[in-house]
């Protein structure tokens, strides 16, 4: 019987100590629905270019006997950055010279047989066909002369073409020939190229769906300042203005090229980069913010858990805008000053009762919001 008893009382209070605990209350991190003004953003992904592209290559066939520049420096315009054998254009534009004396020659001694003819001719000393003689010959020596100048600015012009010079101020690349290579104008490859690149051109392709809305906003593009984003996340420090646009939409892909260009006196962008364009479209006045990490996705539609006064969860679907950093802009369905579930979503349900406590997110600077 006395082990019936303690059988009892034992069963007995472990019913208690479970009734004791009981359904336990879950804590939760809230924050506060956050109204202010937002900038909002349109956000593109350019390539960037030189604002010049000269393309280097001979104009005349020779020997290349020295390169004149180390690849990929700064050089200015003018800058000799090739040269080729001058000796055969030196020969040419000698005798060019010899030429050009000889027929001068020439044409002196027709202008001086014509001076002694002609007054002869007024005296009919001398007949009509000797005055004609005498004015061909010195009309041919005169031409002749002209050719022989002719030739030997040609031949001037190939002998300065041996130096291969710079057209702009820019970054020389590498050069694509060697020493000792045999160039001419009809070679395929280039000698090099030279990019001026302060300022710089990024090329965004923009959707003729923003290009109307642009033009019917009435924003002025060229106005506005616009953001580079680089490969590594950073904001490149100067801003830029777009700068051109293409004269069609691209029937393939139904987009508008546009050009902006960006200050570059560093040289640290270079053709070739990628990076992403933004340009602040409007002002969202009084915009509402919560934590993307506080909105839940369910079957196409938003919800958040707000909890009021009483520590009771209120789940209501929301309307969202865009995206700001790792925030979230509500169009309908809060108020300034609720306090929404941050940390701990998947432990609540509507109208569960929860112990709340403020959200602490990790330090990081925002995001501009980007247009949806």
């Amino acid at each position: 019987m006395m082990g019936m008893a303690a059988l009892s009382l034992t069963v007995g209070g472990c019913h208690k100590e479970e009734k004791a605990k009981g359904p336990q209350t879950p804590t939760v991190e809230v924050t506060t629905v956050v109204q202010k003004d937002v900038p909002l953003y349109n956000e593109w992904v350019g390539a960037l270019d030189g604002s010049i592209n000269a393309v280097i290559r001979p104009q005349v066939t020779g020997y290349l006997i020295s390169q004149n520049y180390r690849e990929g420096e700064q050089v200015k315009k003018g800058r000799i950055l090739f040269e080729i054998d001058p000796r055969t254009f030196q020969a040419a534009l000698n005798q060019a010279k010899a030429q050009l004396s000889q027929q001068k020659a020439r044409h002196d001694t027709s202008k001086a047989n014509l001076a002694r003819v002609k007054p002869l001719a007024e005296k009919n000393a001398v007949s009509q066909k000797d005055l004609d003689d005498a004015v061909g010959s010195e009309l041919s020596a005169r031409a002749s002369v002209e050719a022989a100048q002719a030739a030997l600015d040609e031949a001037q012009l190939n002998l300065g073409f041996t130096k291969i010079s710079s057209p702009v101020d820019g970054i020389a690349g590498i050069a694509k020939t060697q020493l000792g290579n045999l160039v001419s104008p009809s070679m395929q490859e280039e000698l090099t190229s030279v990019s001026t690149v302060d300022p710089i051109k990024v090329y965004i392709n923009i959707s003729e769906q923003e290009y109307l809305e642009t033009v019917a906003s009435g924003n002025k593009a060229d106005q506005m300042s616009l953001q580079l984003v680089l490969a590594n996340g950073s904001v490149y420090p100067h801003e830029g203005r777009f700068a051109l646009a293409d004269r069609q939409i691209d029937p393939t892909t139904g987009t508008l090229k546009v050009g902006a260009l960006f200050p570059n006196k560093e040289s640290l962008l270079r053709p070739g980069q990628y990076g992403r364009i933004r340009a602040m479209t409007e002002v969202k006045k009084g915009a509402l913010l919560i934590p993307q990490r506080s909105v839940t996705e369910m079957q196409g539609k938003y919800l958040v858990a707000v909890v009021g006064a009483d520590n009771k969860v209120d789940v209501r679907p929301v309307q969202v805008g865009e995206r700001i950093g790792g925030d979230w802009l509500i169009e309908k369905g809060l108020q300034p000053g609720e306090q929404v579930v941050a940390e701990g979503t998947q432990k609540v349900r509507p109208n569960m009762t929860v112990v709340a406590k403020p959200y602490l997110p990790s330090s990081s600077s925002p995001a501009p919001a980007e247009k949806r």
